[in-house]
């Protein structure tokens, strides 16, 4: 739902005559000159990272035609293989972000990973930094991020910080004062389950304590009882403007992200807004622009907690692309341009997103011909596919299935049809193995 709708025009745009071949002028040769071969008048948005996500949003791009500019490590980066803007460099590097900033009209992010500092200065130099790095920080920093959602009256855990001098007698406190059901978490850079580690007792917290990397900052919180994981996603414009999308349902595996439902089934109208509320109270709190996860844990006795932030497009947005009027993708683009925000409604009564994880051994088989036999035998399912080379549990794609139109997501027997759906197509896609024991190549 958005707060402020602001109906599409259905007014009909005229054909535009193509060219002959020998008139199509040839690719730039760098990307200086490929910012010159952007649509006049149409705006230029950077984004940090050649990741999936930005391979994703240059989609999006296309279709509203902008130019998405990537700043990107290597060539063979998700992003850097399909857009034509791309400048070479590294997110560390406060040049190569001067470079790729440089006539666009907002900087945005893949990742999170982009020295604060250097944002600032990006931002004194009058780059329009979008979500601004005084909300970029509390995604950075998970310390950071619990004492600014306890100052705001979020439901979060408990926690402590863990200072170097003493780390282990503040983590033997914390754990004993939790019955040693608690998590040990790295404050910055952890991701998909690394950097976390989960302990149910003294030996096993220490070690982990011990596992860490040396020097990092670390912290512990309470470990939680859960019913399941959430996820509310939020789009927020500079104007103030905001939209959510419907609250769903994430299945970790390993630690990340392997399977979304959308809308979470059976999880009550009152709970649903409440975590709605919550995210788009937490946007306007701390001052985001773009769309932002907010990432939760319902306990068993039904109450909701904050887990994470993520303040870009992320894993649990994905079923969107298909599922949702306005993917999260379109969305983010919308609110960094400070365009009016989408229509977040859904297109079935429930989609579910299963994500393509590398096999422990890459298939003999190529992707292109599991696509074929996918397609073949499912047709309705929409896959999405990053460029990334196999390897054991690296997301390298994700598939997306819609119910029908008469489903329910309440109905158990629905959403569990749809869902093996889904994630037989994505194991499919990710071992060349049919979970249900179909012969390709039988009768």
């Amino acid at each position: 739902m958005t707060s402020d709708p602001t109906p599409a025009s259905t007014a009909p745009v005229p054909a535009v005559p193509t060219a002959p071949d020998s008139a199509v002028p040839p690719a730039p040769a760098s990307p200086e000159a490929s910012r010159d071969a952007a649509a006049p008048g149409m705006p230029v948005v950077t984004m940090i990272g050649g990741g999936q996500l930005a391979r994703m949003t240059h989609q999006a791009a296309i279709a509203l035609g902008q130019r998405l500019r990537v700043l990107a490590a290597s060539a063979d980066e998700p992003a850097a293989q399909v857009s034509p803007d791309v400048v070479f460099g590294s997110h560390n590097s406060l040049d190569d972000l001067r470079a790729a900033a440089r006539g666009s009209h907002a900087l945005t992010f893949d990742h999170e990973h982009v020295p604060i500092e250097h944002l600032e200065v990006l931002v004194g130099e009058g780059v329009s930094v979008l979500p601004p790095p005084s909300a970029l920080i509390f995604a950075q920093d998970k310390l950071a991020m619990r004492r600014r959602l306890a100052d705001f009256g979020a439901p979060i855990p408990a926690y402590a910080e863990l200072p170097q001098d003493n780390s282990m007698e503040a983590l033997i406190e914390f754990g004993e004062q939790h019955h040693w059901q608690v998590v040990l978490k790295t404050i910055r850079g952890g991701y998909d389950g690394r950097g976390v580690w989960l302990v149910d007792s003294r030996e096993e917290a220490l070690e982990a304590l011990a596992a860490a990397p040396a020097g990092s900052s670390l912290m512990v919180e309470q470990r939680i009882a859960l019913r399941r994981e959430l996820s509310a996603m939020v789009g927020r414009s500079p104007f103030g403007q905001g939209a959510v999308w419907p609250v769903v349902e994430t299945v970790q595996r390993k630690g990340q992200c392997a399977v979304v439902i959308a809308p979470a089934p059976n999880l009550s109208e009152e709970t649903a807004i409440s975590a709605q509320r919550l995210a788009l109270s937490l946007a306007g709190e701390l001052g985001v622009v773009g769309v932002m996860a907010v990432e939760l844990f319902e306990t068993t006795d039904g109450s909701l907690l904050v887990n994470e932030l993520a303040m870009r497009p992320h894993n649990s947005g994905h079923w969107s692309m298909d599922g949702s009027v306005t993917g999260q993708f379109e969305q983010h683009l919308r609110a960094v341009l400070d365009y009016p925000l989408g229509d977040t409604g859904t297109r079935a009564p429930v989609t579910v997103m299963a994500n393509i994880l590398g096999a422990a051994q890459a298939p003999a088989m190529s992707m292109d011909e599991r696509l074929h036999h996918l397609f073949a035998r499912i047709p309705q399912a929409k896959v999405h596919l990053y460029g990334k080379g196999e390897r054991p549990d690296r997301k390298i794609g994700h598939v997306n299935v819609l119910g029908s139109a008469g489903g329910n997501v309440d109905d158990p027997e629905h959403v569990a049809h749809v869902r093996e759906i889904a994630e037989r197509a994505a194991h499919w896609m990710s071992h060349a193995e049919w979970t249900d024991g179909w012969d390709v190549h039988g009768e």
